[in-house]
């Protein structure tokens, strides 16, 4: 199963969507209404843009209205080359993955590491890109390791 770990709506009926092995997806929804007609809902903008991730594995909008992530993997557009900031994101999840599997709260692992509460959040959601330094501070405070490769 592939993991998405952020979505970002586009204009029309397209999204793209982050995966947890560094790659973005792009994908029209629509191009499933042949098969779900429901799906023509979407073309209401406001409907689209409630769309959301339920967890790490689809995308949903409604009851009604939903796509696996594994399908907008296989059969999605590859655009990854297009953002910047897919290390950042991949790394702010998989810290907040971590944190939650040791059940710390954002504000104890701060204060584990010496970093302020506000940046571990910005962290998390990608917005902020972390030194060596400070992803050695905080794997240390997950008893966790770090693992950096250039290919």
């Amino acid at each position: 199963m592939n993991r998405a770990i952020k979505l970002v709506l586009k204009e029309g009926t397209t999204f793209d969507l982050y995966f947890f092995d560094c790659r973005v997806k792009r994908y029209d929804i629509l191009s499933l209404a042949d098969k779900f007609p429901q799906l023509y809902a979407l073309e209401d903008r406001k409907l689209f843009l409630k769309g959301r991730l339920l967890g790490w594995s689809g995308i949903v909008w409604n009851d009604e209205l939903d796509v696996d992530c594994d399908t907008v993997y296989e059969e999605g557009i590859d655009v990854t080359d297009e953002y910047d900031d897919v290390i950042v994101v991949t790394i702010g999840y998989n810290i907040k993955q971590l944190r939650i599997e040791k059940n710390l709260t954002q504000e104890e692992l701060a204060k584990m590491i010496g970093m302020d509460q506000a940046d571990l959040s910005k962290l998390e959601k990608g917005l902020m890109n972390p030194s060596i330094k400070t992803l050695t501070r905080i794997a240390n405070g997950l008893d966790s390791k770090i693992s950096i490769t250039i290919q």
